[in-house]
């Protein structure tokens, strides 16, 4: 798979409340299944169709996430260490992940998705970047969200998911296009906000720094106002990690040794 310029954007701040009885003590992107951090489930989805520049959007805890990294080479690989006054280490292989650039960046611990975008806007430097959460898996084709959301030359392109409407209930009208965007709408909808965008730079003219500047507040609602968020609707596995219940299932899936998400080899 040809690697991408585009960057891709993970928000990995929030404080997980709903999943506390595993968020008290690590940041919820840090959550295994498998034995892995959903973070790396997540980014080896990215990687597998070519995007392997991250920006990770930290808050909570985010200093183990940071380790997570510092220490990713040593962790997956076998080593030799020689102890002494200038220590060093050999490495006898090389990860699979050999490759993947992990720009981690501090967005502050209160602040809100919106203001965590707009804070990783210097670290943008391609005209089109890939925007996700921490907390979410899929077998979603990015490369074909891409192209959708070339086609479509919007501003942003949102993936709908079918599901019960606990996230962003979604209208979707002719041409695809977001005719409304209602977060955590309280009715079941059809469709809902699958959390896996595609942006051109325009996008950062919708959010603001202030620490209340939720995404998916004034951002989405307005780009859909403004007929600038097209749809990509995704019919496939999606499954997201937002309570102890919701780790069973993903756990009981990955343990099948098939997981519907795992589309790397």
């Amino acid at each position: 798979m040809e690697t991408s310029d585009s960057k891709v954007v993970i928000l990995c701040g929030g404080r997980g409340v709903r999943f506390h009885e595993a968020t008290e003590l690590r940041p919820k992107p840090l959550i295994e299944i498998g034995g892995r951090p959903i973070l790396w489930h997540i980014m080896k989805t990215y990687g597998y169709y070519g995007h392997q520049d991250f920006i990770l959007c930290l808050g909570y805890r985010g200093e183990m996430i940071k380790r997570h990294f510092l220490d990713y080479e040593l962790m997956n690989c076998d080593f030799t260490v020689q102890l002494g006054r200038k220590k060093k280490i050999e490495l006898h292989n090389t990860c699979q992940e050999q490759g993947w650039k992990v720009t981690l960046a501090e967005t502050g611990i209160n602040a809100m998705t919106g203001a965590r975008i707009k804070r990783i806007e210097k670290y943008v430097d391609s005209d089109l970047f890939l925007l996700t959460y921490g907390d979410a898996v899929t077998n979603l084709n990015i490369s074909n969200l891409v192209d959708f959301h070339h086609s479509h030359k919007k501003i942003g392109t949102i993936t709908a998911v079918s599901s019960l409407s606990r996230f962003g209930d979604l209208k979707i009208g002719r041409g695809n296009l977001v005719e409304e965007f209602r977060e955590k709408a309280p009715i079941h909808g059809s469709y809902i906000n699958g959390g896996f965008f595609v942006f051109d730079r325009r996008l950062f003219d919708y959010v603001d720094d202030d620490d209340s500047c939720s995404f998916e507040r004034q951002p989405l609602e307005r780009l859909a106002k403004d007929g600038q968020l097209a749809a990509y609707v995704h019919d496939g596995y999606w499954q997201c990690m937002d309570t102890y219940r919701d780790w069973e299932i993903l756990e009981q899936a990955w343990n099948t040794n098939n997981p519907p998400w795992k589309v790397w080899g």
